[in-house]
């Protein structure tokens, strides 16, 4: 992300990183190795999106596009078919046919919400009898009670789209039928009030494409039949033929009203639908200025066994929009036994812990009883001087990302490395430790019991910068394989704790815990990683869904 010579902007944290005082020296260093890093990070970063911009624009040169986004502060795209998107995917999503019958389940639900949400329209006519004349008639007030629905089928059908039927479903529509003889000229004198006795079977096939850098689906393809049709006048004065012409009537327009009515309001809920869905997963990948950019790159694609989305995963910190153009990704890399696959790019999770490190969020202050417990480690024989700055009142261990740490993934795990600034000083300040970290890890990431679980490997760790001051004590080189071994024994697993503790935090506060999630595995790759699991239904967003719906 760009960034000037200057300190960031103090945020606001959200508890697991609290900002900290840094002495001038340390806080000096610290902002020199960061300006440096920021201004060639920002340059980095601004010449990928004009190179991107570029790019869409000698598509838009070549072939009609639809245009999805553009402003000043983001970057130009264009929707692309799957195979040209890849290397724009920076997160993808797979929800295979399993996944399908689970979220099949409460299909009726939503169906449901479609007929009852339904607003038909009055509906007038007149018929020409032997011996009445005319007979005008208007059909007023329909509305739909009692409504069941018998069960739905799921269909993936490769490379076209998804086929749904909803079956048996039983309604009862109420209204008022008025009607009066002769010129129209005279208001109708007559009503009665009927019901009408349905048993439907609808069938949907929705077709997923890419619009406005989201994914929408086409439901145009939707029709209703009627197995039952059954008219009940309310009162026994009418006439026969009066009740056998409202039945015609009102079969008729029923049948042309309900069917155009219902697939217009699914139509409308499918799209409230995609964009509900895509708004909860912004929301979940956001978090004070750090946001995720998850438009799509490209129309789902859709096989017989699962429906795969390509995301463009773009970090986006304070106005600033990451760029990706060389992702990893391929369909090959993920598999078909599983319910739901996540997949993530390096560039993605790099960004994000770019834009946290500017956002100030890897910054940790230890006292008292904590700071005192850290060092009750088994280590080599302690140095004096670090007895008697525990021991002295007041005591503060301060730990702080210098620069932005680096991000690569390997089958083996993703790896880290990062520069970290250590202070350990006395509330007088009389006293300050000083040193500067270079460490490597590699980590492993799973998910059980609803919390992160992470585990890290040390493969790297190198002291510098290592000072002294107001104390009688002198620095000696022994001291600074104490500094190693403690920052390996005791840093790196104390770090690992708060991330994990605080991811997990921040994955709740977003209502991941409100989620049956079911043996997920995390696998690492070359360049990516793999989130794969098995779910139950998500009943509290089909809830939300609905409250928003029929408000």
């Amino acid at each position: 992300f760009p960034h000037s010579t200057t300190h960031p902007p103090q945020a606001q944290p959200y508890g697991l990183y609290p900002p900290s005082p840094l002495s001038s020296a340390a806080h000096g260093q610290a902002l020199s190795a960061e300006a440096v890093a920021g201004r060639r990070t920002g340059t980095q970063w601004e010449h990928e999106r004009t190179g991107s911009s570029r790019h869409c624009a000698e598509n838009i040169m070549g072939l009609p596009v639809l245009i999805l986004f553009l402003s000043l502060t983001r970057v130009s795209w264009c929707c692309l078919d799957p195979v040209s998107a890849y290397r724009f995917t920076g997160a993808a999503c797979r929800l295979t046919y399993s996944a399908a019958l689970v979220l099949n389940e409460k299909t009726a639900k939503v169906i449901e919400a479609a007929f009852q949400h339904a607003r038909y329209p009055s509906m007038e006519g007149e018929k020409s009898l032997l011996f009445a004349g005319k007979v005008h008639y208007g059909l007023n007030n329909l509305e739909i009670q009692n409504l069941l629905i018998g069960g739905s089928e799921v269909e993936l059908r490769a490379n076209d789209r998804i086929g749904i039927s909803i079956f048996n479903v039983s309604a009862m529509f109420r209204g008022t039928i008025q009607y009066g003889y002769g010129s129209w000229l005279v208001d109708l004198g007559y009503s009665v009030d009927f019901e009408i006795e349905t048993q439907i079977d609808l069938v949907i096939n929705p077709k997923l494409y890419c619009r406005k850098d989201k994914v929408a689906a086409d439901t145009s393809d939707c029709y209703l039949t009627f197995h039952k049709l059954q008219l009940i006048l309310h009162g026994d004065r009418e006439p026969g033929w009066l009740k056998k012409l409202f039945t015609d009537f009102v079969t008729f327009t029923v049948k042309v009203v309900i069917k155009s009515q219902i697939c217009k309001e699914i139509n409308k809920l499918a799209d409230i639908l995609a964009d509900f869905i895509q708004e909860q997963a912004e929301q979940f990948l956001s978090d004070g200025a750090i946001g995720v950019d998850i438009s799509v790159a490209a129309a789902p694609t859709i096989t017989s066994n699962y429906i795969e989305s390509y995301h463009k995963g773009l970090t986006q910190y304070n106005n600033v929009t990451a760029n990706i153009s060389a992702s990893v990704f391929n369909p090959a890399q993920l598999t078909e036994d599983r319910m739901i696959y996540f997949w993530l790019s390096d560039e993605l999770m790099e960004s994000l812990v770019k834009a946290a490190h500017f956002d100030r969020r890897f910054v940790r202050n230890l006292t008292g009883q904590e700071l005192g417990d850290l060092f009750a480690k088994d280590l080599s024989p302690r140095p004096a001087f670090l007895d008697e700055l525990l021991s002295s009142e007041g005591s503060v261990l301060k730990v702080w990302s210098m620069s932005v740490p680096r991000l690569w993934t390997t089958p083996a795990g993703t790896s880290v490395r990062g520069m970290a600034a250590v202070e350990l000083d006395t509330a007088s300040r009389d006293s300050i430790l000083y040193f500067e970290a270079d460490v490597e890890v590699t980590v492993r990431a799973s998910y059980a019991d609803k919390r992160l679980i992470l585990s890290a490997a040390p493969s790297l760790i190198s002291i510098s910068n290592i000072s002294l001051s107001g104390t009688a004590h002198q620095l000696e080189d022994g001291h600074v394989g104490y500094m190693r071994e403690a920052v390996e024994k005791i840093g790196v697993p104390k770090v690992t704790s708060y991330l994990e503790l605080g991811i997990t935090a921040l994955l709740n506060k977003q209502g991941l815990d409100l989620f049956e999630i079911i043996n997920p595995v995390v696998l690492p790759g070359e360049g990516y990683v793999t989130v794969q699991l098995d779910f139950g239904f998500p009943h509290h967003l089909l809830v939300d869904f609905l409250e928003r719906t029929l408000q």
